[in-house]
């Protein structure tokens, strides 16, 4: 998967049209050995586009029954920003099983992993891989693929929205609350486990915050990431950070930041 991870984001890196991410979505497909991968936008005031693998005849009639008002998948992760296993979502409702049904129907898989992405203006987006097979098996897949899964994301969304909207990638855009968070823990010395801790969230959520930020921020690595955040004033590191390194007003963990990657 490391392979296949650096491989995408190479090319993801080098595409200059959004046409082109529909023949790499394909790709990545192809690659992880699944039924689907989608990647779906939705702009604040509800505008809507993607790229994906699921049948025409699928799409269509998603967006003819406006199954985007009951799918539990989108409706849960609109409340969340960790990744979310469709077996873990609320299918009980009339309307969400009936939903389930004609998805089966249309070939979309009986397992799906949805990761949740946050942009700038109220964009959201989700990245999605579908696939049918067993529980035991999808929970292998996720369990081995997961960290890259959100990598790939997050990444694709940073694309998507520079080529649709003629962004710079440099470009500083607002944090988080969360990616606040755990740039400023990092920032007082903390590793990526401590971060994760003090904040009740997985490793994993945590390094998603991260890059999130990272890109939004312009940053090559996370001490850059930390450093550029502070020098735009989107974290500040005061007296719990002086605390937490000594006494030393100002300094900035980079030992700390380094060790945690």
């Amino acid at each position: 998967m490391r392979n296949t991870l650096n491989r995408f984001l190479q090319e993801l890196e080098t595409t200059d049209r959004l046409d082109q991410i529909q023949g790499l979505i394909m790709s990545l497909r192809d690659v992880l050995r699944v039924d689907h991968v989608v990647y779906h936008w939705i702009s604040v005031d509800g505008e809507q586009y993607g790229f994906g693998t699921y049948s025409p005849d699928w799409a269509q009639r998603y967006q003819d029954q406006e199954y985007i008002r009951v799918d539990p998948v989108v409706l849960g992760s609109f409340q969340r920003f960790h990744p979310v296993d469709w077996k873990r979502v609320d299918w009980t409702s009339k309307a969400a099983r009936a939903f389930r049904s004609d998805s089966l129907a249309h070939g979309v898989g009986n397992q799906g992993y949805s990761i949740p992405i946050r942009g700038p203006n109220g964009q959201f987006a989700m990245f999605t891989v579908s696939h049918t097979c067993t529980d035991a098996e999808w929970e292998e897949f996720t369990l081995s693929s997961q960290r890259d899964m959100i990598v790939i994301a997050h990444y694709l969304n940073a694309k998507a929205l520079q080529l649709e909207k003629g962004r710079s990638p440099d470009a500083v855009r607002p944090l988080s609350p969360r990616e606040v968070d755990a740039l400023t823990f990092l920032a007082m010395g903390y590793s990526r486990s401590q971060a994760a801790d003090m904040l009740a969230i997985p490793e994993h959520t945590l390094r998603a915050y991260i890059e999130s930020a990272r890109h939004k921020l312009g940053a090559s690595n996370t001490v850059h990431a930390v450093a550029r955040a502070m020098s735009e004033g989107l974290i500040v590191v005061g007296g719990a950070a002086r605390e937490a390194q000594g006494g030393w007003p100002g300094r900035l963990a980079v030992a700390g930041v380094a060790s945690a990657g």
